[in-house]
């Protein structure tokens, strides 16, 4: 994977296809076949000292006694009442569930899909992954970037480093802020964005056939090595689109949605939907993914 420099030029036809609206489109381009709506998994727990295991949007639908559907949103499938927290809902089986995580999906369900985008392109070896600029720590800058480790040593407590950049801040006001490297180079951080509505994202030349394997973290440039010094695991935040060199389909993982959509063929759509490791369900060109178009639900 190599960063791209040029990004308008890779990726501005999907510009051309999106609208400034709120439907999906704003996200997800236009002029494909079908569109598959893929939900991120919730979570579920059967009492509040039991852990925490992943589930599906239907069970909890049949757990309040809702309807999943492809417009359906997670606050009313939950029965949240108005101005009531979605986040977590107890059932009236006594099962506490917990909302899905927007923008983002387990490495394993991100497997599950890619395997099916790579059997539908042909170009598997070839294509681009868009990362969104505003992960923690992703880029550099003036400042801060957004993230810092806490280590616990035997050594007698001196000034905070923080108190004493606050410090100088209000006693050297006219003094030039500190630049703080990211996780991607200076270079990078400091280069062109792929700019789409209201998202800008940092763009990369990436195989799609790598992210069918859970473990495409350890080849993604974004791969936080400094948390890893540590004692983190191995972490990188999955692309927020990824498509092909030949246009076959686009993946989209808004930010701020809870589930991802794919653009593509009629037979790419299905593949995904009918794939029991994947809860998915067709959705329609100009769709609405805003938490209260569930007309269903309400």
């Amino acid at each position: 994977m190599e960063w791209i420099a040029d990004p308008m030029t890779a990726g501005g036809w999907l510009r051309e296809r999106l609208d400034d609206d709120w439907s999906m489109h704003h996200f997800v381009p236009h002029g494909f076949e079908a569109y598959a709506r893929i939900f991120h998994p919730a979570l579920v727990r059967d009492d509040a000292d039991a852990e925490e295991t992943a589930t599906t949007w239907a069970e909890a639908a049949s757990a309040f006694g809702t309807t999943l559907h492809a417009h359906a949103s997670w606050q009313h499938l939950v029965r949240t009442p108005t101005n009531g927290d979605w986040r977590t809902r107890i059932a009236q089986d006594g099962r506490e569930f917990s909302a899905p995580s927007e923008g983002e999906m387990p490495p394993e369900l991100l497997a599950a899909i890619a395997g099916h985008l790579i059997a539908h392109t042909s170009t598997p070896d070839a294509g681009f992954a868009a990362v969104w600029e505003g992960w923690g720590g992703l880029l550099g800058g003036h400042g801060g970037n957004g993230r810092g480790f806490i280590e616990f040593t035997d050594e007698v407590a001196r000034e905070p480093m923080w108190w004493g950049s606050l410090r100088e801040s209000f006693e050297n006001p006219f003094r030039k802020a500190k630049w703080h490297p990211g996780i991607l180079s200076d270079e990078i951080s400091k280069g062109p964005r792929f700019e789409l509505p209201d998202r800008s994202h940092v763009l990369f030349s990436a195989a799609p056939a790598v992210f069918a394997n859970p473990d495409w973290i350890l080849e993604a440039p974004w791969r936080d090595r400094e948390a890893e010094s540590h004692g983190f695991e191995p972490d990188a935040q999955h692309p927020s689109i990824l498509w092909p060199e030949d246009r076959a389909w686009v993946m989209v993982s808004e930010i701020d949605h809870d589930s991802t959509i794919v653009a593509g063929s009629n037979e790419l759509i299905r593949a995904i939907c009918t794939d029991p490791a994947i809860e998915a369900l067709p959705i329609r060109e100009g769709s609405s993914l805003h938490w209260d178009a569930d007309e269903i639900n309400r």
